[in-house]
């Protein structure tokens, strides 16, 4: 694999001007391939040409590896100015629109084995190498935008999660600089007064020492801006979108010998993981890994009140009793939201990236009483810690001085209906 230059134009301009396409560096969108699985046991894939585009966002400095059947994601570049971290989109075999997938009733998987494989061992403490879905429009908010976004897909533009994040610099193709404050600790960053929401689905969220599964649904299906108190904190119930989610990792889930370096789930090593949406509508959504030809299910929960070791409207309900949480996956649409916004086609993100707000803690350490505002999950009484790593861990800038190098590997990406895409065996 070679390096390629990912560069366009995507600037913060006076909102009447709109969001331009650039012409100083050619577009090149590196090859990424994908496969499409019939039958049974992985033994039927055909695959398919795609290639990936970086987010507008990143615009101007940003390089990645991609070629082939993987995407190699790194953390800090040095170019034209220090960038750090990253987010692409796998557009259509043409390179005119993203790639939607219906996952409903199907499995998707990334890694070297069948599914999706991903290498995250070099992913420390404070990282978060992601793949999910999120209902972005494929064409990248051009029809949204009254003309004023003449870049579209091509250029990485429309990004939307649950989060309804305020750091886009163009909403639907309008300057988000009405408010905007800079970030006081990551210079390339700021928010606006904007917000992007949509439908997210977690399916890896992940760095050496803790991983984690998470639908995220909204009252509204597709793309849509927010401000003011529908951009809002976790706990609030009168934002658009569940931004805490129904998550599961293994080890907040009571299991903390699964998932790390040298345990069941050994991260110092490559693995396949594969999650499952079964159902049509969706109602339960399922996880299995492959590592050295052992296929291993999600561990049940051991927390007291809260079985089993798939996500489903049940296990969440009894999950946020447990935690003390408000149940905002239900109160936005649950099980059934997610089904919907499947069904309406998602789009694949992958990216790299450290975290200004909270540290990662909510991923991979304990979450101090000072962080748990930036969530709805105040659960120190049953099952505090996310993993291994220290309440003092995932600092952004000793994450970025200190593992400038971390990077993550996505690999072999399949999709096909259930049982299609690799061989489950006895695993449960």
């Amino acid at each position: 694999m070679s390096p390629t230059a990912l560069f366009a134009l995507a600037a913060l301009l006076p909102a009447a001007l709109g969001q331009l396409a650039g012409t100083n560096t050619a577009e090149n969108h590196p090859s990424l391939s994908w496969q499409t699985c019939t039958g049974t046991g992985g033994n039927s894939c055909t695959s398919n040409s795609g290639s990936v585009v970086i987010d507008a966002n990143w615009r101007w400095t940003h390089e990645g590896t991609s070629g082939g059947n993987a995407l190699t994601l790194k953390f800090v570049t040095f170019g034209q100015q220090e960038n750090i971290g990253s987010r692409v989109y796998l557009l259509n075999s043409g390179g005119t629109a993203y790639q939607p997938f219906d996952f409903v009733n199907k499995e998707f998987v990334p890694l070297t084995h069948h599914s999706f494989d991903v290498d995250v061992s070099q992913l420390p403490c404070g990282l978060n190498g992601a793949l999910y879905f999120v209902q972005m429009d494929t064409d990248g908010g051009v029809a949204k935008s009254n003309g004023l976004n003449k870049a579209g897909p091509k250029y990485g533009t429309g990004y939307c999660d649950s989060q309804c994040p305020r750091d886009l610099k163009f909403i639907q193709g309008l300057a988000n600089n009405v408010g905007w404050v800079p970030s006081a600790n990551d210079s390339n960053s700021g928010t606006g007064n904007m917000g992007t929401c949509c439908p997210e689905m977690d399916i890896w969220e992940a760095n050496s020492v803790s991983t984690a599964l998470t639908p995220h649904t909204c009252t509204t299906l597709g793309q849509s801006t927010c401000t003011g108190s529908a951009c809002s904190a976790p706990n609030v119930t009168s934002g658009t979108c569940d931004q805490s989610g129904c998550d599961f990792n293994p080890y907040r889930m009571g299991v903390t010998n699964f998932f790390g370096p040298h345990e069941t789930i050994d991260t110092t090593q490559k693995m396949t993981v594969v999650t499952q949406f079964i159902g049509s509508p969706i109602t339960q959504i399922k996880r299995f890994y492959v590592q050295n030809g052992v296929v291993h299910g999600n561990p049940n929960s051991t927390i007291s009140g809260v079985s089993g070791n798939s996500i489903t409207d049940s296990f969440c309900a009894a999950q946020k009793s447990a935690f003390g949480d408000t149940n905002t996956f239900a109160q936005k649409g649950g099980m059934s939201g997610m089904s919907s916004a499947a069904s309406a086609g998602m789009v694949l993100v992958m990216s790299l990236w450290d975290d200004h707000a909270a540290d990662m803690l909510w991923l991979d350490a304990p979450l101090p009483a000072d962080q748990i505002r930036f969530f709805s999950r105040r659960d120190e009484c049953c099952t505090g810690s996310r993993g291994t790593c220290s309440s003092s861990s995932g600092q952004p800038s000793q994450v970025e001085s200190q593992s400038a190098n971390a990077q993550v590997v996505f690999s072999n990406i399949k999709f096909g209906p259930i049982g299609s895409t690799f061989n489950q065996g006895s695993a449960q």
